[in-house]
């Protein structure tokens, strides 16, 4: 019989060694029940996400992001949009997450593929839902909408039902797909 083992939050004691590896001001925490976050600007982005994969031993599992466009109480100063990447560290089940903002314009972000080679199709959903673009992406381009779609669908200010495009899309039956 196996049994599996359950991520657990980040101690103390590992935070204190992370801040203490980058020093001060890399990033900011806060925390929401168990989960620890650490904010870090898009500058310092893969130089912390290259130490906690190559000194703490973590591994990307989720990257996904987020339009907080009209969240209450949020600050007009925040940045519209997050993109969070959730890391494991398999050997002490050990998760935190890493957070990045960025704001239109041009929301951009380095890649991690160099870092992570699974975030490159993770990115590519990012990219194709809600238009942050991956700065050095070796392969950025659209992966759930058609390439033709204008638009970003995820994004607060996309029309739930659209803005007429369903009648450009090709119709694909259930024995073509």
């Amino acid at each position: 019989m196996t049994t599996t083992q359950t991520s657990k939050p980040l101690p103390d004691a590992t935070l204190a060694r992370i801040r203490k590896r980058c020093g001060e001001g890399v990033f900011s925490v806060s925390s929401h029940l168990d989960n620890l976050r650490l904010f870090v600007p898009g500058s310092k982005l893969v130089e912390l996400a290259t130490i906690l994969r190559d000194e703490f031993g973590f591994h990307l599992t989720e990257l996904g992001g987020a339009d907080y466009l009209g969240y209450p109480g949020r600050s007009p100063a925040s940045h519209r949009f997050e993109v969070h990447y959730v890391l494991l560290n398999y050997d002490t089940a050990e998760r935190l997450i890493l957070k990045s903002g960025v704001s239109d314009p041009d929301p951009t972000l380095p890649t991690l593929v160099p870092v992570w080679l699974g975030a490159g199709w993770m990115e590519r959903e990012v990219f194709d839902m809600y238009g942050i673009v991956f700065q050095g992406h070796p392969d950025l381009r659209r992966i759930l909408m058609p390439e033709e779609f204008q638009s970003f669908p995820l994004r607060k200010d996309y029309p739930l039902r659209g803005r007429g495009e369903r009648h450009n899309f090709e119709r694909v039956t259930r024995e073509d797909s």
